[in-house]
C-alpha cells in the first residue's frame, strides 16, 4: 500500500552542490602563485540552499534533487536530516556530485569553478507527481528542464503555483517559461529573452509573452525590480559589510517563497528578500549567513541602503 505524501509549504525540484570555498587577497594573475589562508567545504546549489533557508524559517519543505555516490552525497543527506527537510535524493551510480571550487576576493565578489557530470541530470521519469502536487508551491531552477517542465505540468494541473530561479536560458526552457507563475531571474535574463537592454521594457515584455503573474530581476548591489502586470515595485538593496556573495540570490529566493506562503504584499516579500540575502552575504558559503526571521526583520526595520537605482 502507497503511504501518503504529506502536504508541505514547498516543494523544491532543483540543483544541489558541494562547495569548496577559497579566500584570496585579489583574483590571481596568470603564472601567479598565491598563498591562501583556507579553503572551506561547505553545502549549496540553487534549490537545495532555498529549501534550506525555508526550513529554517520554520515552513515544511520537500528536496528532490540527484547526488553522485560519494561522500558529498553523505552530507546533504545528513544535513537535510538534520533541518527535517523531506528528501527524494537520487543516487547516480559510480557518479561523482556536483562541485565547485569558488574563489572570493575582499569585497565578497566570487569566480565560480565547477563541474557536473551528465549522469547528475534529474530525468523525468524519476519523478514523482505525489511529490509536487502535495504542496502549495513548486520551486525549481530549469537546469534539468525536461525534468523541471514535467514537475511544473504536474504543479499547473494540480494548481500549485510555480516560482523559478533562473540565472542561465538553459536548451528547452522555452517550453518551461510559460508555466511559471512568478519568475524571479538574474539581471541579464530580461534582455536575453527580449533583447531589451532596459528592464523596465524587457521585464512587462516577458511579462506579456509568457503571462506569469509576476517577474522581477535580481540585481546584486542594486536590489530588485519586479512587474506585476500593472506597475512596478522596486526595493534598494541593504548595505551589509560583505564577506561572499555566493548563494545570494538562492536566499532571495527563499525570503520570495517565505512572504508568500505568509500571505504578505508584494513589497513586504521583496524587502524580506532582499535582507534575507544581504544578511546572507556577510558571512562565507551560499548558506553560511542564512539569518532568523527576528534578524531579517531588524535588518529591514534598521539597515541602511544602498544608493536607489530606480525611481518610481
Amino acid at each position: 500500500m502507497m503511504m501518503t505524501i504529506p502536504k508541505v509549504d514547498v516543494v523544491g525540484v532543483g540543483l544541489n552542490a558541494t562547495d569548496t570555498l577559497i579566500p584570496v587577497p585579489g583574483f590571481p594573475v596568470n603564472g601567479s602563485k598565491v598563498e591562501i589562508a583556507s579553503a572551506n567545504t561547505m553545502l549549496g546549489g540553487q534549490v537545495a540552499s532555498a529549501m534550506t533557508a525555508c526550513q529554517r524559517w520554520g515552513l515544511q519543505t520537500r528536496y528532490v534533487g540527484k547526488l553522485g555516490e560519494d561522500h558529498f552525497a553523505e552530507l546533504h543527506g545528513t544535513e537535510f536530516a538534520r533541518l527535517g527537510v523531506e528528501t527524494h535524493l537520487l543516487i547516480a551510480p559510480a557518479c561523482s556530485s556536483q562541485q565547485a571550487y569558488i574563489l572570493v576576493d575582499p569585497t565578497g565578489d566570487r569566480t565560480v569553478l565547477w563541474k557536473r557530470d551528465q549522469r547528475l541530470t534529474l530525468l523525468p521519469e524519476e519523478l514523482q507527481r505525489e511529490w509536487i502536487i502535495n504542496s502549495h508551491l513548486l520551486h525549481v531552477d530549469g537546469h534539468d528542464t525536461a525534468a523541471a517542465i514535467v514537475a511544473a505540468r504536474w504543479a499547473n494541473q494540480a494548481g500549485v503555483p510555480v516560482v523559478a530561479d533562473l540565472d542561465e536560458l538553459y536548451p528547452g526552457v522555452e517550453e518551461l517559461l510559460p508555466k511559471i507563475d512568478y519568475l524571479i531571474t538574474s539581471r541579464d535574463i530580461p534582455e536575453k529573452l527580449t533583447g531589451q537592454t532596459d528592464l523596465c521594457v524587457s521585464l512587462p515584455e516577458v511579462f506579456r509573452r509568457y503571462r506569469c503573474e509576476l517577474v522581477a530581476a535580481t540585481l546584486g548591489s542594486d536590489g530588485a525590480l519586479a512587474w506585476d502586470g500593472t506597475r512596478f515595485h522596486y526595493v534598494p538593496a541593504f548595505q551589509v559589510s560583505s564577506v561572499d556573495t555566493t548563494g545570494a540570490g538562492d536566499i532571495f529566493h527563499a525570503g520570495f517563497i517565505y512572504g508568500w506562503r505568509k500571505g504578505w504584499a508584494l513589497r513586504q516579500q521583496l524587502e524580506f528578500a532582499c535582507a534575507a540575502a544581504a544578511l546572507n552575504c556577510t558571512k562565507l558559503g551560499a548558506r553560511g549567513g542564512i539569518g532568523t526571521v527576528e534578524e531579517i526583520d531588524k535588518l529591514m526595520a534598521t539597515g541602511s541602503r544602498h544608493p536607489a537605482v530606480f525611481r518610481f
